[in-house]
């Protein structure tokens, strides 16, 4: 059992791509047995992804609350939708790496509002609001749609909608598990015709990621799609 253990986290190392030396610190408090942290792109800059060493490090009390008013912030579904895949952290941050080392078919999306990225964001990803994509919302209309549509998720417009057949693997997240951002987009995604399996879902989102230790990064509000 210990054997075959090991040899799940020596192949996600190896899918992750880590060097050596990353993985020689060994430090306390790891990702997985094999994995301390990974180093991944943030706006072009190098950016290590890896977890608080404080062992008695508390989540900060924005995410400790427990009981927000329901709705809006109703507990969402494990699934959003058939054939969307919903992933954890181990596979989020594979979708980060594989972005982060050139791959331009994946990007991880934070559907977070502007305002909230001072606060932090996980590290790898791009701010795109969820309003940004609401036509009739906070301004939003079918030409600024399309525009994200295109340029940010390489779809293709074919006259009477969009073509998604080349388009981009999102992985979408927001604040938690009771977030309805990210789930509202990923829902208008697929009224639209984007493949499902194009599709990923972080549940935990911000929540869950700062609740494991995970690191953030804090950018300038900028406003919509970075």
């Amino acid at each position: 059992m210990k054997k075959e253990f090991v040899l799940v986290c020596t192949a996600w190392t190896s899918i992750l791509g880590l060097s050596a030396s990353v993985l020689a610190e060994d430090l306390p408090v790891k990702i997985t047995r094999e994995l301390d942290r990974v180093e991944v792109r943030h706006n072009g800059e190098p950016t290590l992804i890896q977890r608080n060493q404080d062992t008695k490090a508390t989540i900060r009390p924005e995410y400790a609350r427990t009981s927000r008013p329901c709705p809006p912030s109703c507990i969402q579904p494990g699934t959003i939708a058939p054939g969307v895949e919903t992933i954890a952290e181990i596979e989020l941050i594979e979708y980060i790496k594989r972005a982060s080392e050139g791959d331009e078919s994946v990007l991880v999306v934070d559907s977070r509002t502007p305002e909230l990225m001072p606060t932090g964001t996980i590290p790898g990803s791009v701010n795109i609001p969820w309003n940004t994509l609401m036509e009739g919302v906070d301004g939003a209309d079918a030409f600024s749609v399309g525009e994200i549509l295109v340029e940010r998720f390489g779809a293709k417009e074919d006259g009477t909608g969009y073509d998604f057949s080349n388009a981009k693997t999102l992985v979408m997240f927001c604040n938690g598990p009771w977030c309805r951002q990210s789930p509202t987009n990923l829902k208008l995604l697929l009224g639209m015709g984007y493949p499902p399996e194009k599709l990923k879902w972080y549940r935990g989102g911000m929540q869950d990621w700062e609740a494991l230790g995970f690191n953030t990064v804090a950018i300038k509000a900028a406003g919509a799609a970075r």
